[in-house]
Formats: C-alpha cells, structure tokens, sequence
C-alpha cells in the first residue's frame, strides 16, 4: 500500500543513498519509540529494545522477505520500481531493476514489486504491479527468466497483486487491490470489479476466496494455519480482518480483529503488510507504526516509527523485525521468533 499522497518516482541516485557501503558507524542510529500496553509485551520486546535505522532514501519502500541463504533483505521500492538489497555485510545494493513492470512505458505512480516471498525451493516470488502478475525467479537470481505464475482471473486480468503468504501445503493467499493501477479503483483498465482475496495451488488453479473487502492489503497466517489475518487499508474502515480457514482451503466470512480508524485521523499510514510470530502474536504495520496484537485480539503495544509503514519481515536468526517505515528500513530484535523459524 502507498501513504496517502503521491509524489512522482524518483531515479535511483546516489543523492538517495549510498549503494554498496555498509554502515561504518555501530551501533545503527535509532529512531521512533516502543509504547508499552500490556505487561505481555514485555515477553516479546525486550526492556532495551530499539528501532534501528539500517538505511533511508526510498521513496516508499515495502514488501520485505529474508533470504536466509545470502543472510539478505530483499525489499521493494515501489515508485521507483526496484527491488533492494540490505546486508550486514555489504550494506545497501540494487538487486533488480525494472521490478514490477516491462516495457518502457511507466505505468501509474506505482510500477515496481510490492509483497516478495520465497516458496518451498526457495524461488522469489514477487507481487508485480505493473503488469498486474505474480512472477517467480529461478532461485534468487536477479539475471534470471522470470516465469508468470498468474495474471488474471476467469480470463479477466488482475487488479495488481499485492502481498501473499504461503501455507505449508504451497498455497499461495494473497491479495489483489487497485494500487498498481494509475487510478486505482476509478481506471477504466480495471477489469476486475472488485479487489480480491485469492488463493493459487501449486498446480495453478486460482480460486477466489473473498470479493468482500474495499482495499485488502498484507495478510499472514496463525501458526496452526487455522486463521488468516487481512488488513483492509481503507481510511473510512481500517480493519484488520481475521479468516477461518476451512478444510478445503476457502475461508469463512471473517470477522473484524482490530478497528484502527480513530487512529488514521491522527498518524500516517493505514493497516498494511503483517506478520505472526510462534506464539500467534500478530505484528501488523499501520497508522504510525507496527502494532502488536495477542492472539485475542488485545493490542500489547507499538513498535512506533512515526511514519506510514508499509510492511514488516522476520530475519537474521528469527528474532529481529525489519519494518519498511516509508523511506527507512528498520530494525527491532525481539525476544520472539518468527514463525517458519
């Protein structure tokens, strides 16, 4: 998802940032704030917990995955249609450009990748809003043939694919609002009328498993892959939603977990990307930050960065949270761990 206004791309320069130094000076510099709720959240942040700024300059950055093979980030900067790289090592480096689109005709303000996963081999996969597809890289080989894993439903194209989970079995949920498009829900090459909840079998079969929510964003699921959390980044409804998970791989109606709306009137951003930890504690970015949720739906605290905030990943051993905080990349280590880890 994109905060509320929109500035044109900007080109990768080093006027931005620095490509390919790592930070010189450790520790990182922090920034924002830890807002404690709920005794509970001193289980899973500890008392010296800080949000670590690892790199800065995007002009809004999203839809992180670790790579645990090269001890990587990978994550998206969507106007400018890249997909960076962050390492301890090696610092900040491009990894591919053009991202989300082909061709050289640039297409609405928000062209690149958005939500990037890794599947059971460990290929990238990547939500690509400028041709409104999900594509897969033979491992993480940027020089790689991409293969289309899917672009359109019932031979009508996609809205633009935004970020997806998979399950255990290979199953790939994800979502499919308007963002990608230059108008969003108003452009006349929208085909599809509604912004959808999908699911994509190994086998590629595409079943849609909800057409209910305005704008529906980041999703992830409980550890026993029992619920799926959705967030819906509307600023009339900010809802993180949960799902039951059937038998059959289709959901239930859904319920509303969380109501953030009162707190778009006063911070940036909406409920946006998402992810859970082995004990179900949900981390879900939203208006000014990453809120943290118990499996009942109690808000514990907020790992506050004080910008729109797109999307959060677990990395280095499982236990430290990179957060895409609008033009930062952060970093919170946590006395949790991802689950998968």
């Amino acid at each position: 998802m994109r905060r509320h206004h929109l500035v044109a791309g900007l080109i990768l320069t080093s006027a931005l940032f620095t490509i390919g130094q790592a930070e010189e000076t450790k520790p990182y510099p922090s920034f924002g704030k830890i807002i404690r709720l709920d005794p509970r959240i001193d289980a899973i942040l500890p008392p010296d917990a800080k949000l670590e700024k690892l790199a800065s300059g995007f002009e809004w950055s999203e839809g992180p995955v670790w790579i645990p093979q090269e001890d990587c980030l990978l994550f998206s900067d969507i106007p400018n249609d890249s997909i960076m790289r962050w390492s301890e090592k090696d610092g900040l480096t491009l990894f591919l450009k053009p991202a989300g689109q082909s061709g050289a005709v640039r297409r609405g303000t928000e062209p690149g990748s958005n939500g990037l996963l890794l599947d059971k081999a460990g290929n990238l996969v990547m939500c690509q809003h400028g041709d409104r597809q999900i594509a897969r890289l033979k491992g993480v080989d940027p020089k790689s043939k991409q293969t289309v894993l899917i672009d359109n439903y019932q031979g009508k194209r996609l809205n633009s694919p935004n970020d997806g989970a998979f399950k255990s079995n290979g199953d790939l949920y994800f979502t499919d609002p308007p963002y990608g498009l230059k108008l969003a829900e108003k452009d006349p090459a929208r085909e599809l009328p509604y912004s959808g909840i999908y699911r994509l079998t190994p086998a590629g079969k595409l079943t849609l498993l909800n057409d209910k929510l305005t704008f529906p964003n980041g999703l992830a699921f409980s550890p026993d892959e029992k619920k799926l959390y959705v967030a819906q980044s509307d600023p009339k409804a900010a809802l993180w939603m949960v799902f039951d998970v059937k038998e059959d791989g289709t959901l239930s109606e859904g319920e509303v977990f969380f109501d953030a709306t009162k707190w778009v009137e006063t911070e940036k951003g909406l409920p946006d990307g998402l992810k859970v930890d082995q004990s179900g504690n949900i981390f879900a970015t939203g208006p000014g930050g990453v809120f943290i949720f118990a499996p009942d739906g109690t808000h514990l605290g907020t790992i506050a960065t004080g910008e729109a905030t797109g999307n959060c990943a677990w990395g280095d051993d499982g236990s430290s949270l990179y957060i895409n905080a609008d033009m930062y990349l952060g970093r919170v280590k946590t006395s949790t761990r991802g689950t998968g880890w």
